[in-house]
């Protein structure tokens, strides 16, 4: 026996490698195990030979909640700084009369704010024979327009809206649409039509072709399927000019029904 494991310390030495050894056995046993339980997953991701492919689908129709205009306000001023006060006076009017209707604060965003400088264009008379230069820019003043969009949560106040915007301030009302405030919504039950209209097809092409469907390998949803806003006319007020004491009239606006739709394409596997 090599003297290394004779005596008490070569006793413990032995002791020490099997032990190691037994460690180093059992990490090979679990490693070879785990690859082994991993073995059914190979090839999980490769496209199966025999499939078929169909398309279907859906479509929804829904009457829009959701209302939005927009309008502006425009302020023309010998100064920067007197426009703007001017527009915000005209602005506080505006935002407090749909508070006042009903709208909540959070549905009226700030889309726009503007300060350009207004010219106006001078001919000259010049004497004959003289060299002229034709004309000069002569500064009118600041022009600050301010645009606001405006969501109304019940669509049957969007033509009062619409009217009375216009005497508190507003210059210009306009893009009226309507759409839904869960889109999602609307668009799952399409989808859900889409798909029951994409199995319906995959089960009698199956008992035609003889063959069994085993599972889905691939789906595809036209992106291009999401409702898009339902415009309303236009309603502008080109002057600015309103009549305070005057109560407007309100146009007739009809929100109707938006269609919605949903095109999928669904591959089954077959056997």
């Amino acid at each position: 026996m090599n003297p290394l494991f004779e005596g008490t310390q070569g006793a413990r030495l032995r002791v020490a490698i099997l032990a190691a050894v037994a460690l180093l056995a059992l990490f090979l046993g679990v490693r070879t195990l785990s690859a082994m339980m991993e073995l059914r997953y190979v090839g999980a991701g490769v496209m199966p030979a025999n499939t078929i492919t169909v398309s279907g689908q859906g479509e929804t129709f829904a009457v829009p909640d959701i209302a939005e205009f927009t309008f502006s306000v425009v302020s023309l001023k010998p100064t920067v700084a007197a426009a703007q006060q001017d527009a915000t006076t005209k602005m506080n009017a505006v935002s407090a009369y749909l508070k006042e209707a009903g709208v909540n604060e959070k549905d009226i965003r700030t889309t726009g704010y503007n300060t350009y400088p207004q010219y106006d264009y001078e001919t000259v008379s010049c004497p004959a024979g003289s060299y002229c230069p034709g004309g000069r820019q002569v500064l009118r003043g600041y022009e600050v327009r301010q645009s606001t969009t405006v969501k109304v949560r019940d669509t049957a106040k969007a033509g009062d809206l619409l009217a009375g915007v216009g005497t508190k301030g507003s210059t210009e009302v306009s893009s009226l649409t309507f759409t839904f405030d869960d889109v999602n919504k609307i668009q799952d039950e399409a989808r859900n039509e889409a798909i029951a209209d994409a199995k319906e097809k995959a089960d009698v092409l199956a008992a035609q072709l003889g063959v069994k469907l085993v599972r889905v390998v691939s789906f595809n949803e036209n992106s291009g399927g999401y409702p898009s806003p339902l415009y309303a006319r236009d309603v502008a007020y080109g002057s600015g000019v309103a009549n305070q004491e005057t109560k407007a009239v309100a146009p007739d606006i009809s929100t109707g029904e938006n269609k919605v739709t949903s095109t999928v394409s669904v591959t089954y596997e077959i056997r």
